[in-house]
């Protein structure tokens, strides 16, 4: 970080992204592709920011991130016992699939409330620091990825305890996560800058979150809905979201319109944020 800030000026004429900014009349369209991949190629800030934040938020605690871990695990416990009586399910299936459920959805939703203020936090050093605004949302989801990777352990636990076999179909969690990620970036990049512009939106969209988490399948199965209601799990985004990444993990079959759906939102949703980006990326700094 200190060396960010200290960055001489003849340092800066050297790097592509400042020494495009310094040209007379750069494009729009340049400055965001230029943003966007200048960020990236800063990798080595936004992890060490995303690392940071993260003993920011456990400093003294003896477990850092692992309360989290701890927290899921007996949520998860209490819901599975609970739910899958109530639901009349074998506990040996419904557990993985709450489990894996409850792990990709916490990323999701975590990602979006937290890209929601992904400038607004970044507000000194946008201001005091010149870099690519798409670092900021890179330490956001770099940092929920931490996360996510330490509550990856209470998955490993019901995997072991379960005994649920692992084949070559479980790669396809690979692709599911990184289409996951694509879709992660134009989120906190389109809510970002919406909600800089307009603080109001934050609470609102916190609010959907929570709605969208019971009209998803995390809790119940699809079956149990039978013929009715089906648009909740064939035009649920956010389900196509979780299950290109649970069903290759459980050796369940995935359903080809699942990776249709998450794909065309990754390109519709990063077509969108993306003209966004270039038509109000320089208007950030003085929204935050």
């Amino acid at each position: 970080m200190s060396d960010v800030a200290t960055r001489t000026p003849e340092s800066d004429d050297r790097d592509p992204f400042v020494a495009l900014e310094q040209r007379r009349r750069p494009g729009r369209l340049e400055l965001a592709v230029a943003d966007l991949l200048g960020g990236l190629g800063r990798s080595w800030i936004w992890s060490a920011m995303a690392w940071q934040d993260i003993r920011q938020r456990y400093r003294r605690s003896v477990l850092g991130p692992f309360w989290l871990t701890i927290s899921m695990t007996f949520m998860i416990l209490t819901l599975g016992f609970l739910y899958s009586s109530l639901f009349n399910l074998p506990i040996d299936d419904y557990l993985p699939y709450l489990t894996l459920g409850m792990l990709f959805w916490t990323f999701i939703a975590t990602v979006v409330n937290e890209g929601c203020v992904c400038f607004i936090e970044g507000e000194l050093m946008i201001r005091q620091v010149r870099m690519p605004f798409s670092t900021h949302v890179y330490r956001t989801i770099h940092r929920n990825l931490i996360i996510l990777a330490h509550n990856v352990v209470v998955y490993v636990a019901v995997q072991i305890w379960f005994h649920l076999p692992l084949s070559a179909y479980s790669l396809l969690v690979i692709p599911g996560l990184a289409i996951l990620l694509l879709n992660a970036v134009w989120v906190c990049i389109l809510l970002g800058m919406i909600c800089a512009r307009f603080r109001d939106v934050i609470p609102i969209v916190a609010s959907l979150v929570q709605i969208w988490f019971f009209v998803t399948p995390i809790l119940w199965d699809p079956s149990s809905l039978g013929g009715r209601h089906l648009w909740l799990v064939g035009f649920n985004p956010v389900y196509a979201m979780v299950e290109i990444v649970r069903a290759p993990l459980l050796g369940q079959p995935l359903a080809a319109s699942q990776y249709l759906l998450a794909i065309g939102m990754t390109i519709a949703g990063s077509a969108f944020a993306f003209a966004f980006f270039t038509r109000f990326r320089a208007r950030i700094p003085f929204w935050v």
